[in-house]
């Protein structure tokens, strides 16, 4: 597999799959270009070796084709500032004027495919089907979208002479410019930096951790987990199942609850976690208390009472003094950990403590050689808001993509390089 350290981009021209889908305001602005930021490295490392460069992304989910408000020209003044460099722009990705810059492009310069989801064949899904489309009417469009799709990979393969893909956000994603594109570039295809990163991150968290390895699973629902939690079961030495998860595991046990969130239909899910926990000698810490309110909300009246027994009409809506102190003393011994999903209503200031708590032992544990890995998007939303980002070992661009990472499911993006 090809490396872009070592590749020789002399003369030639990459195409970098980046995702810059980043957020926008109403007058179109970028509000937060992380995204972009992150992509810089790989693109100046290109350019630096003599390279020219075409970047694709898409841009949110346009519904018609092409959108105005999803146009990438919107974000070329934010790319232009963080790369310090005048680029192009074509604004049909698949029009004549894309492949005649594409052709003329000279080593140190950078063209921007106008969004690749402006077009169909990208996510290769049929639109503007008639609602009351019959099974055979579906088949055909579908059928012809595929033929279209190959034509369209084609062509965006035809501009360049080696392909990145940059964009582990949507690696699990078998997207036309995420997995298909490879194929037309057998020994010239290779991960950027991000994907380098992520992929060496993740691997070290799930293939080779050092023990004690800790995994805090936060989040609302047992059923949006469950497979990352049985996944992880066979790898970790403690988890720490927190959030709205919490109550569907105390009521599965016969605890009280109140009105707290829960998932009946997963209780006998909840207990089998349980059983196979224990006969794999995994410890799992639930919170022993809650901070329970009489509303969802910052100004609801709000007590500490054991997770088990939380009165009718209360609700548990963060992690109590007890479980806190549980929490981060398995966060201090441990040697890895991964953490994903925060361990109360974080948003709100007032049940936001115990998702502080959890941040603030992963970054001390950290500093005392922890390798920590913060992944999706609540998790990175909430170290973000404590400001202990820096202070952990990685935080993860990925989300979708890193929740089927740790499920266990071979990523198409990263599979079309690796082939």
């Amino acid at each position: 597999m090809q490396s872009i350290d070592n590749y020789d981009f002399a003369g030639k021209k990459a195409i970098i799959r980046v995702d810059f889908n980043v957020p926008l305001n109403e007058n179109f602005e970028v509000t937060d270009d992380t995204r972009i930021r992150a992509a810089i490295p790989t693109i100046k490392k290109v350019l630096e070796k003599g390279g020219a460069v075409i970047l694709m992304s898409h841009l949110g989910r346009p519904k018609k084709n092409p959108d105005p408000k999803f146009s990438l020209k919107h974000i070329i003044p934010t790319v232009e500032k963080d790369l310090g460099l005048k680029i192009q722009f074509a604004d049909d990705a698949m029009g004549q004027e894309a492949a005649e810059k594409a052709a003329a492009l000279k080593p140190g310069a950078v063209l921007l495919l106008e969004n690749l989801r402006f077009y169909p064949e990208e996510e290769g899904k049929p639109r503007g089907l008639a609602e009351d489309a019959t099974d055979e009417e579906k088949k055909a469009a579908k059928k012809a979208l595929k033929e279209s799709q190959k034509e369209f990979t084609k062509k965006l393969a035809s501009y360049a002479d080696a392909y990145i893909n940059d964009a582990f956000g949507t690696a699990h994603r078998a997207h036309a410019s995420t997995a298909l594109i490879a194929e037309y570039f057998p020994n010239d295809k290779m991960f950027g930096y991000i994907m380098q990163n992520e992929i060496k991150a993740i691997d070290k968290v799930l293939e080779s951790p050092e023990k004690p390895f800790t995994a805090i699973i936060g989040g609302s629902k047992v059923s949006s987990k469950i497979t990352i939690i049985e996944n992880l079961l066979k790898r970790v030495n403690n988890i720490i199942i927190g959030g709205g998860m919490t109550y569907t595991f105390i009521a599965a046990q016969g605890g009280k609850i109140g009105n707290s969130l829960c998932e009946p239909d997963m209780f006998e899910v909840a207990l089998n976690v349980l059983k196979k926990a224990k006969e794999l000698g995994v410890n799992v810490y639930l919170a022993k208390d809650t901070v329970c309110a009489d509303a969802f909300s910052e100004e609801a009246h709000t007590q500490v009472c054991p997770s088990d027994a939380i009165p009718d009409g209360w609700m548990g809506l963060d992690a109590g003094p007890e479980a806190v102190k549980e929490f981060t003393r398995v966060i201090l011994e441990s040697k890895t950990i991964l953490w994903n999903g925060p361990v109360g209503v974080f948003e709100m200031d007032k049940f936001a403590k115990g998702s502080k708590a959890v941040a603030e032992a992963i970054a001390e544990a950290t500093t005392k050689g922890a390798f920590s890995l913060i992944g999706g998007g609540d998790s990175v939303a909430c170290i973000n808001k404590f400001g202990l980002a820096k202070a952990v070992s990685y935080v993860s661009t990925g989300g979708g993509a890193l929740l089927e990472y740790m499920e266990g499911i071979e990523l198409p993006g990263v599979a079309a390089i690796r082939k």
